[in-house]
């Protein structure tokens, strides 16, 4: 057992049984830097975060913390975007995958993405949105497909499982922000589980590493989904988008070191 994996994998599965978010976004890079094979990293990744946001999502399932109508929308479009946008990768497109170009413009997303929206929650928190005034059936179809495009990214990268989908839901729903968390924690763990079993089959997961981060992730994601309720929701807010912000920030400089 490796302590120092142990203690990551609970940090990580912490912020992501709180927020959501944080979990490939932060990992990934780790492993990369670590000196893991970024088409490993982004395997054991797979396989961490099903099993950490299995977890997560049985204790916000009891919670009753999940919208499984917004739930359902998002994974018509996540899952077969992810699963199909990751066959065509690995089997047509992977000798042309440019790493640094991937982190450069995901990270750019999060960084651009989460500053306008803290700006919003801070300084703009009156100003009507008219998509979160709209009902669920009016939103059906752009969900669907924003699910389907971010299911895409997911698909390739790993990341953006919960970053990206926290992002859509805080924009476009105006929901109670441990329903925000419940929400994208158990659409995140049935988009990650597809696909992580597509890289099971290909061979790209380090089992004994996923054995180490999970030994922390697991009681890290039970304790983290358990404070939603506790955290205020404002707070909650301006912390889940905090990490996205940082998550971006981490992607974007892993360019450079």
């Amino acid at each position: 057992m490796s302590i120092e994996f142990i203690i990551i994998g609970f940090l990580v599965g912490g912020l992501v049984g709180l927020t959501g978010v944080g979990g490939a976004s932060l990992l990934t890079p780790f492993l990369i830097f670590f000196g893991i094979q970024p088409v490993i990293a982004i395997g054991t990744d797979f396989a961490y975060n099903t099993i950490t946001k299995l977890f997560g999502s049985i204790q916000h399932i009891k919670q009753k913390t999940v919208n499984f109508q917004l739930l359902k929308y998002l994974a018509i479009g996540s899952i077969p975007g992810g699963v199909i946008a990751n066959i065509i990768f690995y089997f047509f497109l992977s000798e042309y995958y440019n790493e640094r170009l991937i982190l450069f413009l995901l990270g750019s997303i999060l960084i651009v993405v989460s500053a306008i929206s803290l700006t919003q929650l801070i300084f703009f928190k009156d100003i009507s949105n008219h998509w979160k005034n709209k009902s669920s059936k009016e939103k059906r179809n752009i969900t669907i497909l924003s699910g389907l495009i971010i299911g895409a990214v997911v698909g390739i990268t790993s990341v953006g499982a919960g970053s990206l989908f926290a992002l859509f839901i805080l924009y476009f729903y105006n929901l109670k922000s441990s329903e925000v968390v419940g929400t994208d924690v158990v659409h995140a763990f049935f988009l990650v589980l597809f696909t992580g079993i597509l890289m099971a089959i290909y061979g790209h997961i380090d089992y004994y590493l996923t054995i180490n981060l999970l030994c922390g992730s697991i009681p890290g994601a039970i304790i983290g989904s358990k404070l939603t309720k506790r955290v205020p929701s404002f707070f909650l807010r301006i912390l889940i988008v905090i990490i996205i912000f940082v998550s971006g920030f981490k992607l974007f400089m892993h360019i450079w070191y």
